[in-house]
């Protein structure tokens, strides 16, 4: 966590100095409080590694990063994207989740492991907290979980 504070920061600072848009992606994994219940707290240890890796290989440009947030949150920072970047990016995410193939029989959504995503994205200003663009994609993250999961929604912050 601490990885992702600094590191949020730092791209602020940049993002500020800059004009242009920084965009975050949260993603929390479907049910998984069940997939630990199910199957024991060392497979979901080995599951959050492969999620991690495999959606890592979605970030491929020079200062996007991703950090586990909390639990099964995963928060990944887009310097120099928009919304329609960070889209893109959230599309292989789901995608190379769905290339696991991880069964998740305890699932609501799924009996394969899924994601929900919130993505906000901003242009930040040198008076304006990152909190801002962390609360937009938590927001979204809640409307997708919320609207069923295994989805993703958008916050634009002006």
């Amino acid at each position: 966590r601490r990885y992702f504070d600094a590191g949020i920061e730092g791209e602020w600072r940049r993002a500020a100095r800059a004009g242009n848009h920084l965009s975050m992606i949260m993603v929390d994994i479907d049910f998984f409080k069940a997939f630990n219940d199910a199957y024991g707290h060392q497979e979901g240890d080995i599951c959050l590694k492969k999620v991690a890796q495999a959606t890592s290989a979605a970030l491929r440009r020079p200062g996007d990063f991703v950090a586990r947030y909390g639990g099964e949150e995963f928060a990944y920072i887009l310097p120099r994207t928009d919304m329609e970047g960070a889209l893109e990016v959230a599309e292989t995410i789901s995608a190379a989740v769905a290339d696991l193939n991880i069964a998740h029989g305890h699932s609501k959504v799924s009996d394969k492991l899924t994601v929900s995503m919130g993505i906000g994205s901003i242009r930040p200003k040198k008076d304006v907290s990152p909190a801002v663009l962390i609360s937009a994609a938590d927001q979204a993250l809640y409307e997708a979980k919320k609207e069923g999961r295994n989805q993703i929604r958008t916050r634009r912050i002006s």
